[in-house]
């Protein structure tokens, strides 16, 4: 079985987030990311993901519509076999999946999920990217 380590970057901390950017990176190399260009707004937005997340997007090389990406990220999910899907935010990361992933939902390899919140605890909060490829990478070499 496959371990994919979750990361998204979201427009504020509380329920109403609207999801930004999203990676999945497998230990072994495969990795997943996109940014959309919809479903947020600037004024959807922290002053934190103005001043720290934002600046870091590459929209021309890596953003999509919702609907591209939730089609991408099906079939990137569909091509792995069974896999497990790791997150050191399970709480906030996963809705956002699945949000993403629209219906059918997530594919029938994927056996699970489950939270290991101590992924990143040997980091400085100064020195975490607040970027969802590069957490998830940080993730996959810490797990």
């Amino acid at each position: 079985m496959r371990t994919l380590y979750l990361d998204t970057e979201f427009t504020r901390l509380d329920l109403d987030r609207r999801l930004i950017s999203l990676a999945l990176v497998e230990p072994s190399g495969a990795e997943f990311y996109v940014e959309l260009l919809d479903g947020w707004t600037l004024a959807d937005c922290s002053e934190f993901v103005v001043d720290i997340v934002l600046p870091q997007l590459d929209k021309p090389r890596h953003g999509h519509s919702r609907a591209a990406a939730g089609t991408a990220l099906r079939t990137f999910l569909a091509g792995l076999g069974e896999l497990e899907i790791v997150s050191d935010a399970l709480a906030w990361d996963w809705p956002l999946l699945l949000e993403l992933l629209g219906r059918p939902g997530l594919p029938p390899t994927t056996l699970g999920c489950r939270e290991q919140s101590d992924l990143l605890d040997d980091l400085e909060p100064a020195e975490i990217p607040h970027h969802a490829l590069l957490d998830a990478r940080l993730m996959a070499r810490a797990g």
